[in-house]
């Protein structure tokens, strides 16, 4: 990134953890990027959603769609900085839908804002959710890519940070097997 080391922000704003994670995608890791810390400081938002804009700006797209909880504000910054339309999606009865009178137009160029990708699976409901108004998903975004490129198939994902902590299933944890104690810090309910 070309003014902000992203990976010293998050540390500066206690926003990397580092112990014992129950991740949203249910998966278990010795490392938490908690970026909602980020939020308490809206000129560093402002500067990361600006580096952001800048690595979207050869897409064309007309709005963003971001995941209710964790990135609303984060997309809302990026749109802000790349001049477009912004939307959310909110879980409601364990899904995933675009609510409070939001539409979308059939052909509408959509770009995804997540704040941190591990497995895509708030990604592929956030799809799913805005799927139904025939708009086309031409990009996804996010603060941190956890992915280590598994989802290179799947599609491009433009991120500030690109990082490979460990992650395990639960039932292979050495954490767990070490009964040191989880923490579940993400907004997914469930296990």
């Amino acid at each position: 990134m070309s003014n902000i080391d992203v990976k010293e922000v998050l540390i500066k704003a206690q926003g990397l953890l580092k112990g014992h994670f129950c991740l949203t995608s249910g998966l278990h890791s010795d490392t938490y990027f908690q970026c909602a810390k980020l939020y308490q400081y809206p000129d560093i938002v402002e500067k990361l959603a600006k580096e952001l804009a800048k690595k979207l700006k050869d897409i064309e797209f007309d709005t963003i769609v971001a995941p209710a909880i964790g990135a609303v504000i984060f997309g809302y910054e990026v749109a802000k900085q790349a001049r477009k339309r912004n939307l959310f999606v909110e879980r409601k009865d364990g899904l995933m839908q675009l609510r409070r009178g939001y539409s979308l137009e059939k052909g509408e160029k959509v770009v995804i804002v997540e704040d941190v990708i591990t497995t895509a699976r708030t990604i592929f409901e956030t799809k799913e959710a805005i799927k139904e108004f025939g708009c086309e998903v031409v990009g996804v975004a996010c603060i941190v890519d956890r992915t280590q490129g598994k989802l290179d198939n799947e599609f491009k994902i433009y991120s500030l940070l690109q990082s490979s902590p460990i992650t395990y299933k639960p039932e292979e944890c050495p954490l767990c097997k070490q009964n040191i104690e989880l923490v579940k810090p993400g907004s997914r309910t469930g296990k």
